[in-house]
């Protein structure tokens, strides 16, 4: 394995950009009337400030853990020191679906904003999928985006982190325009009903929170990249999440205060509707939102390519999945087989068609509750088991923290079991869970037998114990 190193060069804004981009994504722009309908306008804030909170307690142990340890893999390192390598493999090939759940999504989303900007440039009929047409153009827009995507990821984390900037201003110039808007220019009539569904509405949107959150723990993968203090990384993976669920939740109450219920539900694309609605019926402002929500697919697609490629770096370095995975390119300093790796996943998805984005949320969304568990039980088990480990971003108040971030995490899990209002969906949402699942087990024993337990365990050891 090429004993090349990750290049150390993030910077404030850099890790800032990189976490808040991936995780304000597209989601806003594309599932607002969901949440909204599903939940009510104020069902819908409380789903996401529910979410949010979640979010927060497990990104704090996730801030002490990664000050602490910071090494690619970020929960691959967290869940092995403390549970061992079968709980590390779970917690990161856990994450891994998550971060290539999301990647697929924009890689699906791309091609539905584009039905906004250029109406009925879907031709050429392929076949049908859950009732939804594939056609050539639409699937070739995800499918170019993908390649594109990947080269930029390919060619190394300082063109990445440079674009990711530029295109985070972009973003917060569209969506600081529409929440202004929306708030000066709507009514708190449109907001009515504001729950609908009552519980259960609410609990459909929770669940769909972890997947509109997931960015935040890009900055623990991308750790032996950030070229800052050890507690600087813990307190700017708060604030990027602190932002986060301010953002969802004012994109939710500006929309929903311009678009009543009947305008809900005959938009297509509800936030770029609503902004026109705020500026007088301006076209021009609907398109610029649009605009705005491409670079939010571009910054989560940039994003999620640097967490699950170093994701699977990690493992392959520590000889759980094949090492070749492992490799760093010669010029870019990037691992460019896994890069290459979920440009193959991406790129199918848009022959999914449009049911895929529903899918992918909610599949992947159990993929990050379950590492999220993970990481905050090995929070609590590291506090008893190595209190004397230093730790630069330490929590006050022991392990209280960690577990209500664990009995929240359970409780949200819950939900996507079956017998569940919000479970998830068969056979799509299980078969994705169900193939990712085999997939892992048969890499992870074809790896083991081949470069034996204590290759792995002495790797992740020596790494840690440096480190540390």
């Amino acid at each position: 394995m090429s004993e090349r190193k990750l290049l150390k060069i993030l910077g404030n804004k850099d890790v800032i950009a990189l976490a808040f981009g991936a995780m304000i994504g597209w989601g806003w722009v594309v599932t607002t009337s969901l949440w909204v309908t599903e939940a009510g306008a104020l069902g819908a804030i409380l789903a996401f400030l529910i979410g949010g909170l979640l979010v927060v307690l497990v990104g704090l142990t996730y801030a002490e853990l990664a000050s602490a340890m910071p090494l690619a893999g970020g929960e691959h390192v967290y869940t092995f020191k403390a549970m061992g390598r079968k709980a590390s493999f779970i917690a990161t090939w856990s994450i891994i679906l998550g971060y290539v759940s999301v990647v697929a999504f924009e890689a699906v989303a791309l091609p539905t904003v584009f039905e906004y900007l250029v109406p009925n440039y879907s031709q050429g009929y392929l076949y049908t999928i859950a009732g939804w047409d594939v056609t050539v153009t639409w699937a070739g827009i995800g499918i170019l985006g993908s390649i594109v995507i990947a080269w930029v990821n390919y060619r190394g984390i300082k063109l990445t982190s440079a674009i990711t900037v530029l295109l985070t201003v972009m973003i917060l110039a569209a969506g600081v325009l529409l929440i202004t808007g929306g708030t000066a220019s709507g009514s708190i009539e449109n907001m009515e009903p504001l729950f609908t569904q009552g519980m259960a509405g609410i609990m459909s949107v929770v669940i769909m929170t972890p997947f509109m959150f997931v960015g935040f723990d890009v900055i623990p993968q991308a750790s032996e990249e950030i070229d800052l203090p050890r507690k600087k990384i813990g307190q700017l993976l708060i604030a990027a999440v602190v932002l986060a669920v301010l953002w969802y939740v004012a994109v939710i109450f500006g929309v929903s205060r311009v678009l009543g219920p009947a305008e809900l539900n005959q938009s297509n694309l509800v936030t770029a509707d609503a902004m026109a609605k705020a500026f007088g019926g301006s076209q021009a402002m609907g398109n610029l939102l649009v605009l705005g929500g491409i670079g939010g697919i571009l910054t989560s697609w940039l994003g999620f390519y640097v967490g699950g490629s170093r994701a699977i770096y990690a493992l392959a370095r520590a000889g759980m999945l094949p090492k070749s995975l492992g490799e760093l390119h010669p010029k870019y300093n990037t691992p460019h087989k896994a890069i290459l790796l979920i440009a193959v996943l991406s790129t199918a998805a848009p022959l999914l068609g449009r049911p895929a984005l529903e899918w992918l949320v909610n599949a992947g969304g159990l993929g990050l509750v379950v590492a999220w568990l993970m990481v905050a039980i090995s929070f609590i088990i590291l506090r008893q088991k190595n209190p004397e480990m230093n730790r630069p971003f330490k929590l006050a108040g022991g392990t209280a923290i960690g577990w209500i971030a664990v009995v929240m995490s359970v409780g949200i899990a819950i939900l996507y079991m079956p017998g569940m209002p919000s479970a998830l969906v068969w056979p799509y949402e299980w078969a994705i869970i169900g193939l990712w699942g085999i997939l892992g087990v048969i890499l992870y024993k074809i790896s083991l037998s081949k470069y034996g337990k204590d290759y792995a365990d002495k790797h992740m050891k020596e790494e840690i114990n440096w480190v540390v």
